[in-house]
């Protein structure tokens, strides 16, 4: 900060001495963005460019001292700006400044369904990065879910592209408008964590082009994020992170990127080939082999002595070199050395309170079922109806901004969902921990002695025959092998017994309420036993009191799932193969599912999910007109409408998320039976009805069509489904697309 601050007075000083005239043309933002690159470059010295290439200290890259270019700091932060990190290590600083809110994990903000929610988020997670004076917030994070064992599936926006891209672009809008970059991750492929720095991805163009790629090219060309990081995998033989295709082709060339690519920390594996093939920043690099980098400095990054004597000896051009410093100057003058950026804020009230609401709107209710002495739903808690209400699991209580590898947080503030019960409640409350996860951990496991996990279990259920009501809080947490960077989970199943837990729970109080949080899908056996099942996701400072609220009824839930939750893992694409689908043999890795990921592959295989992409129950009842379309035929440059009428029928205000899908009925290649092509979240209240109009054009009927390598519609029969989920579909209308 001080350093900042010296700059900054530095600058304006210089300004009181030096004219308008006279001040360096790179320093003036009134002049147009290249022109002041072009003059920036011009000033500077082969070894300057060179050290712009690469890192300094864990988190940040040089500037230019001599022209008074300042250095970029960077942050891990898809959902929270990280606490400090040492200079030259990993170690955190200590620092007591750097505590700041934890926002719900970009699954739940995926689950809202809602981008006016993610333009809120984008703006109050800016503010506070600008505040911590970062110029890069690593983040967000926009992999395909492809399969539920990702141990860092919670940092993605799900399964679809259609649904990542939509919500992502509204994220890195108003992050930078505080000043700072959004660097958009982790570009590409990177869909699990196992042997992630070198596993060799095969895929087929049609799948990359429709599936892996959209969302980042969304962020690109709408979001204009001003950086993107690169995957630790390979693509085809070719590390991602100076991979040709992606970079070089697709990126800079096809997408007419003009930021800065960043390495994932460790990225970088080749000097001549992050040269040539579109790399700019090499960050976190291990050049020596070891995990102390006492015995080397920066300057043997791969771009940096290393580049510099290639240079020098011709090897590779010094165009090259001038890309790279274009891209990484335009990056600066966008963050750094953008006086018109704002202050930023921390821990605000405001922000507070947009955690919740992202919480709010992004919790899925999955199942309400009626129990038969009851006869109602468990959901919402009635307080007249419970006098001994039991809250019972480890996740009621623990800190779940902990562990998870980057994306751990150090929070002000962090309201548990049993506090915040209990707030609503008071002494109707009662806690059993009823089972043990461990420690948070990061590269081990900790294992919990039998002996303990058998007593907690059994003073769970003792507690539980006397309540009214049973709160189960589980589900995953951040340790490693669970929702965790570094490794993928072990089991689809629920850990540390509690599986056992829920049987013997069930077993003695009907009323359940099961309360999973997590990032990803789990195995579900007893579903059929439990009547309320809640998707809670990890929803960090202010996630108990959005729990409680959706719970107790203050807030009708409206988030529906953006993935699909298999019945048993092989019902997923990915797993329906051999290993060498998933996880692969160590070093190379297929694709064998190609396009059909998620709900593309259970209906068009015909196999259910337990539950669907885009399912979301609530507290009151909507109905669905029959929807109408404004022709039977539609040309490859026009438009189809299609408009139809929504109502509440309950007797409570709620949001409703109207889906519509399309379908090929006749390809001459495979296609699945539907894909997302456009949504809306409507609010209505008790009683109102609204029409919703959705317009189809011809790119939402377009494949990649791999022997002429561009999108194609083929002329021919389609459907448009509009559904509450990808299965309970409300109406069909089909159309004609004519040559």
């Amino acid at each position: 900060m001080m350093k900042k601050m010296i700059y900054c007075l530095a600058l304006c000083a210089c300004s009181h001495l030096v004219s308008a005239q006279q001040r360096p043309v790179y320093q003036d933002e009134t002049q147009p963005m290249e022109v002041r690159v072009q003059d920036a470059l011009r000033r500077m010295t082969t070894e300057e460019k060179v050290a712009l290439c690469h890192a300094q200290s864990k988190f940040s890259s040089p500037g230019v001292p001599r022209l008074g270019i300042p250095e970029l700091w960077m942050s891990d932060g898809p959902h929270g700006v990280r606490a400090e990190i040492n200079w030259n290590d990993w170690g955190y600083a200590n620092q007591t400044n750097d505590s700041i809110t934890a926002f719900p994990a970009l699954t739940c903000l995926a689950a809202t369904w809602n981008p006016e929610i993610s333009a809120i988020y984008g703006a109050a997670i800016g503010e506070e990065a600008r505040y911590r004076e970062k110029d890069v917030l690593l983040g967000p994070g926009v992999n395909i879910y492809r399969t539920p064992m990702n141990g860092r599936n919670f940092e993605y926006m799900g399964e679809d592209p259609y649904l990542a891209s939509v919500m992502c672009v509204p994220y890195i809008q108003e992050v930078q408008k505080s000043g700072v970059a959004a660097c958009v991750k982790h570009y590409a492929l990177n869909n699990q964590e196992l042997w992630r720095d070198h596993i060799d991805v095969y895929v087929s163009d049609r799948a990359l082009y429709e599936l892996y790629l959209p969302a980042f090219k969304a962020a690109v060309e709408q979001g204009g994020v001003w950086s993107i990081m690169g995957a630790y995998n390979k693509l085809r033989g070719q590390h991602a992170c100076h991979n040709d295709l992606l970079l070089n082709k697709i990126l800079k060339q096809d997408w007419k990127f003009d930021g800065c690519v960043i390495t994932d920390w460790g990225g970088a594996h080749d000097t001549y080939e992050a040269a040539i093939n579109g790399l700019d920043i090499e960050m976190g690099s291990y050049t020596n082999g070891l995990t102390s980098e006492s015995a080397f400095t920066y300057h043997d990054y791969y771009l940096a002595n290393p580049y510099l004597k290639m240079l020098k000896e011709g090897k590779v051009p010094m165009n090259t070199l001038d890309d790279k410093v274009a891209r990484i100057l335009r990056l600066i003058f966008r963050t750094g050395m953008n006086t018109r950026k704002p202050f930023g804020s921390v821990c605000t009230e405001e922000h507070y309170a947009v955690a919740r609401t992202v919480g709010n709107e992004g919790i899925v209710l999955l199942k309400n079922s009626p129990v038969v002495k009851k006869g109602q739903p468990l959901l919402p808690l009635d307080a007249s109806r419970y006098t001994k209400i039991l809250v019972v699991g480890d996740n009621a209580t623990r800190m779940l901004n902990q562990g998870g590898g980057s994306s751990e947080l150090k929070v002000k503030d962090m309201v548990s969902p049993l506090a915040a019960l209990q707030a609503i409640y008071g002494d109707k409350v009662m806690y059993a921990q009823g089972y043990a996860a461990g420690r948070p951990m990061y590269g081990r496991e900790e294992k919990i002695a039998p002996e303990v996990t058998d007593r907690l279990r059994a003073e769970a259920v003792d507690k539980a025959k006397e309540a009214d009501i049973v709160l189960l809080f589980g589900g995953l947490n951040k340790n490693h092998f669970q929702d965790c960077e570094g490794g993928d989970r072990l089991t689809y199943g629920l850990p540390f017994g509690q599986n056992e837990l829920i049987e013997e729970l069930q077993a003695v109080n009907p009323n359940l309420v099961l309360v999973l949080l997590s990032g990803n899908a789990v195995e579900m056996p007893w579903v059929e036993k439990v009547p309320a099942i809640v998707q809670g996701w990890y929803l960090g400072s202010m996630g108990g009191h959005s729990l409680a609220d959706v719970l107790s009824g203050k807030v009708n839930p409206s988030g529906k799932l953006p993935f699909s939750f298999p019945r048993k893992l092989t019902d997923c694409g990915a797993h329906a193969f051999d290993a060498l689908s998933y996880p692969g043999d160590s070093i190379k890795q297929e694709y064998k599912e190609d396009i059909l990921v998620g709900y593309r592959w259970h209906d068009t295989k015909k196999v259910p999910a337990l539950f669907s992409f885009g399912h979301g129950l609530s507290y009151t009842t909507y109905t669905y007109g029959k929807p109408v379309a404004s022709a039977k035929q539609m040309t490859a440059d026009g438009t189809l409408s299609i408009s139809l009428k929504v109502k509440n029928t309950g007797s409570v205000a709620g949001k409703e998320i109207v889906q519509l899908y399309v379908g090929d009925d006749k390809c001459s290649v495979l296609r699945p039976v539907k894909e997302l092509k456009h949504f809306t979240k409507v609010s209505l209240q008790p009683g109102e009805e609204k029409e919703i109009t959705f317009e189809i054009k011809a790119d939402d009927l377009k494949f990649f069509d791999e022997t002429a390598h561009r999108w194609k519609a083929e002329a021919g029969k389609f459907k448009a489904y509009i559904g509450a989920s990808s299965t309970d579909i409300r109406g069909v209308v089909p159309f004609e697309l004519k040559d």
